[in-house]
């Protein structure tokens, strides 16, 4: 037997015992009361050490899991500030009319979700009732990420309140007409309601996390005082899952964010079955987020559990709810009163004893019902303590029933997520649960009707006045009338229209460049939000470093290593830039936040976010679409660019794909600049469009996408011929012709227009000189500064002739009347280019870096490709061949010349 006093391999460190003798009498006192009352009653001695210990500010590792119950016991509840009993009538009413939506939809055969809010609707209710501020309130209120398949009972407060009518209830995910209600949480779709997109599983949590640090960054600044604002995240625990979900719970503990809540709806199903039916999911994510440096709040049971507490006289209670897994509780939700005193109960003796002083009845309140997050005044007190924790977020996890309400056909059934729809006898049983004044002759043909208790009602005018209380209706979405932004002095832009000169310069150094002179400007400058995932150096931009500083709610508590260098590394309070670290996630959750704020906040934020372009779209796709979403503004800069540029850096880094990802996005304006005016050009008229004046019948509700290159090259002057602005802008204008660019081709000579985009330019200029030197052929040369735009462009030209209307596509316009085949290239697979080609009436065709990259130089891997010069020379000669204007032999002399 081991001697308990020998010394444990664990405690084979480096921390001296300055008192040996005091430490074995600890020791010995564990052993005496493990030997006496048993090891039940000796962990107990010490977990409630340890919660002293924390409590008196002691450094000791953080006890990461406590016991199954209420971590606010039911002595320490607040008297809840309202009529409990009036807001039962409301949540009754939200939840008739949530499940009536579903119901009466589900003859169209659009789906729903009936079992989410159903287990939620206190969750919702209480926040609505006390405590989520409005848009009238201090700040901007508070933020609401409500949970995407709970959007029925939002709907259905929502007509309680007057805010939505029986025609768009009955038009729930049916919005072709004009005057249906979208199936999730859309703010694109009902921007007068939802501010938030979240059905993406993930995105929310993250998303919260990044808006509250938002929230503390305005206010640093001084752009807005957002100190009474609030971010409140309602959550699912098997979304808890995603990776999303809980990557950055150490920012929010590290940054203090104490102006954030989860609220994680623990009803222990996923779609398809138990969160973790072996397991504990609660008990999981409480030792998650404790580890991460979060309060957690416990809100597991009901007041119904109060009476068994109270004879848990031995722990024998509380041990059984710890070592009883999720999916038995499931089943206990099913089973009745003699299979629970059976399994339950009958493990121990003392529970035995127990369960003889519970009537059946009891029992099945207790097991079937009673929730801590099914009563109004559990969500209260946890609500109350996570707004009055200081200095770290809060997580409160409410146990509840998926289904609850809804009848033994729908409550913790596995498939309950899939259920769509309540017989009229299940509506009967559950209008007689709820107490509602619904007659059976209401039900006309087998229709549910919905309820309203009136527009006068005391139910109404209660629900009215309490939002009143908190700053007006929620959620809500406001975008407040705001004068336009200056347009920045044009200096900035204009610069770069007499070129580089003999000096050779990436663009993605001129954009850096650009946006160094626009954070000075005096109007505007401020509103810039720099945004880099720890790559800011590889970007050129650790010039901003002194200048703008790095945003950290510390500031800069140490001495920085590069402190004698004019770009040293200064982070300050009031910093402007946001270094993430390594997370593209974490970068575009604060590109949404930042992206968003003229609408949250009214207060019209310049994001720009600079990214490893393969890192991007590639990535985190899913964050643009929830950015298109939510209707978001700003400047997405894909950096190092194309397939080809980045050398040595491999399969990996080498992005040839990223505009055939953007081009998915309605709200993604994608464009591939060749030369540093044309960034200017680009950023300029985007910040006219999405923060100036817009033009009509444009849109200022999208993004940017610009894709900028390492590769420094020269760059030229503005071309100064009519229409080279709008031709940037619009996606293609003619860069030079052959006789412009010098050349002399004879008389006849066989033309063809070669469009390339960002550095594929580049390679078509020197094929360019090298037709019309080495094979007598005359090629123009186009920059196609945006296939994407083209492209939409040419699709509402389709469009309005189906209206009957003529419109001609600009890409057709632009070429119109140009000699000879067209040949487009870039540094992207052929896709990108290809997008436009039906649209083209000349002879098309295309060169692009299809397949997976790899290592090696700029010159090998664009050989490799068939993108460099001499494979578009010997493309433009095939091409010209195939309509008998060259020699089929040229184009097999050219390639023994080119060694291909």
């Amino acid at each position: 037997m081991t001697d308990p006093n020998a010394i444990q391999p664990s405690e084979l460190d480096q921390l001296p015992d300055r008192d040996p003798e005091e430490t074995a009498e600890w020791r010995a006192s564990l052993d005496a009361v493990t030997k006496a009352a048993g090891p039940h009653r000796a962990a107990y001695l010490m977990r409630r050490t340890l919660e002293r210990a924390e409590g008196a500010g002691i450094a000791l590792p953080k006890l990461l899991e406590t016991d199954y119950v209420n971590t606010i016991p039911t002595s320490a509840e607040p008297t809840v500030d309202g009529d409990e009993e009036m807001e039962q009538r409301i949540t009754a009413w939200n939840r008739w009319n949530a499940a009536a939506m579903v119901t009466r939809g589900s003859k169209y055969g659009v789906g729903g979700h009936i079992a989410t809010f159903a287990s939620a609707a206190w969750l919702y209710e209480t926040g609505f009732n006390h405590f989520f501020k409005g848009k009238e309130a201090d700040g901007s209120g508070d933020q609401l990420y409500i949970q995407g398949h709970a959007s029925p009972g939002i709907y259905a407060r929502a007509f309680l309140d007057g805010r939505l009518n029986e025609e768009q209830l009955d038009n729930f995910r049916r919005e072709a007409g004009g005057n249906g209600l979208p199936s999730y949480p859309h703010p694109r779709r009902l921007p007068w309601l939802w501010e938030f997109p979240t059905v993406s599983m993930g995105l929310g949590p993250i998303s919260a996390i990044y808006q509250a640090r938002f929230n503390r960054y305005l206010t640093s600044r001084g752009i807005k005082d957002l100190t009474n604002s609030h971010v409140w995240a309602f959550l699912g625990d098997g979304e808890m899952d995603e990776p999303e979900s809980t990557t950055a719970l150490t920012l929010a503990s590290r940054e203090g964010l104490d102006n954030l809540t989860f609220v994680i709806n623990c009803n222990l199903q996923r779609l398809d079955g138990p969160v973790r039916a072996n397991f504990k999911i609660v008990q999981e994510l409480e030792a998650q987020f404790r580890g991460a440096g979060w309060n957690v709040v416990k809100t597991l049971w009901g007041t119904a559990w109060d009476e068994l507490f109270q004879l848990d006289t031995t722990g024998a209670l509380v041990r059984r709810l710890r070592e009883v897994p999720d999916a038995q509780v499931q089943t206990y939700q099913t089973r009745d009163a003699a299979y629970i005193r059976e399994d339950f109960f009958g493990k121990d003796p003392a529970l035995v004893e127990m369960a003889k002083l519970l009537s059946d009845d009891k029992i099945l309140e207790c097991f079937h019902y009673s929730r801590g997050g099914h009563e109004s005044r559990k969500v209260y007190a946890a609500y109350r303590a996570a707004l009055a924790h200081k200095g770290a977020p809060t997580v409160i996890l409410a146990q509840t029933v998926k289904g609850h309400t809804l009848g033994s056909g729908f409550a913790s059934k596995n498939a309950n997520h899939q259920m769509k729809k309540l017989s009229v006898d299940e509506f009967k049983d559950m209008r007689d649960l709820l107490g509602l004044p619904i007659k059976d002759s209401d039900f006309v043909d087998g229709v549910v009707p919905y309820g309203h208790p009136g527009a006068d009602s005391p139910e109404v005018r209660y629900l009215q006045e309490r939002r009143a209380a908190l700053g007006g209706p929620a959620p809500a979405r406001r975008v407040h009338p705001v004068a336009p932004l200056p347009a920045p002095a044009d200096k900035a832009f204009a610069s770069f229209d007499k070129g580089s000169g003999s000096q050779n310069v990436a663009t993605t150094m001129a954009f850096v460049r650009l946006v160094k002179d626009l954070v000075r400007d005096k109007e505007t400058g401020k509103r810039w939000v720099p945004i880099v995932p720890d790559e800011a150096r590889t970007f050129g931009m650790e010039s901003l470093f002194p200048s703008l500083g790095i945003y950290s709610p510390k500031g800069q508590t140490y001495e920085p290593v590069d402190r004698d260098q004019l770009m040293y590394y200064k982070e300050a309070k009031n910093g402007q830039i946001l270094n993430e670290g390594i997370t593209e996630a974490g970068s575009m959750a604060d590109f949404i936040a930042a992206s968003t704020s003229y609408a949250t906040h009214g207060e019209a934020m310049i994001p720009f976010y600079i990214f490893y372009s393969m890192f991007g779209w590639q990535r985190t796709a899913d964050q643009m679409w929830q950015l298109g979403d939510q209707l978001g503004r700003g400047f997405l800069i894909g950096a190092t660019a194309g397939r080809t540029t980045l050398t040595g850096e491999g399969l990996q880094h080498a992005d040839g794909h990223s505009p055939v990802i953007a081009a998915t996005n309605p709200a993604a304006l994608t464009y591939d600049p060749a030369f540093a005016y044309e960034v200017a050009a680009i950023v300029k008229d985007g910040l006219r469009r999405m923060y100036g004046e817009t033009a009509p019948g444009e849109d200022p509700n999208v993004f940017y996408y610009l894709t900028v290159y390492n590769e420094p090259l020269p760059q030229p002057a503005k071309p100064s011929v009519p229409g080279v602005d709008e031709g940037i802008v619009k996606g293609l204008y003619r860069f030079n012709t052959a006789e412009s660019a010098g050349l002399t081709p004879v008389a006849n000579a066989p033309r063809i227009q070669l469009l390339g985009s960002g550095t594929a330019i580049h390679w078509a200029l020197k094929a360019q000189r090298m037709l019309s030197e080495e094979w007598g052929v005359a090629a123009d040369v186009w920059s196609a500064t945006s296939w994407g735009e083209l492209r939409r462009d040419a699709l509402e030209a389709d469009e309005a002739l189906l209206r009957g209307e003529e419109r001609v596509p600009y890409v057709r316009q632009a070429l119109q009347g140009a000699e000879g085949p067209v040949l487009a290239v870039s540094d992207y697979m052929r896709q990108v280019p290809d997008q436009i080609a039906q649209w083209v009436e000349q002879d098309w065709s295309s060169l692009g870096a299809d397949g997976f990259g790899l290592s090696d130089t700029r010159e090998a891997a664009r050989r490799h490709f068939g993108v460099d010069a001499e494979s578009i020379v010997v493309a433009a000669l095939a091409q010209l061949a195939r309509r008998g204007e060259v020699q089929a032999t040229a184009v097999k002399e050219a390639r023994e010349r080119y060694g291909m």
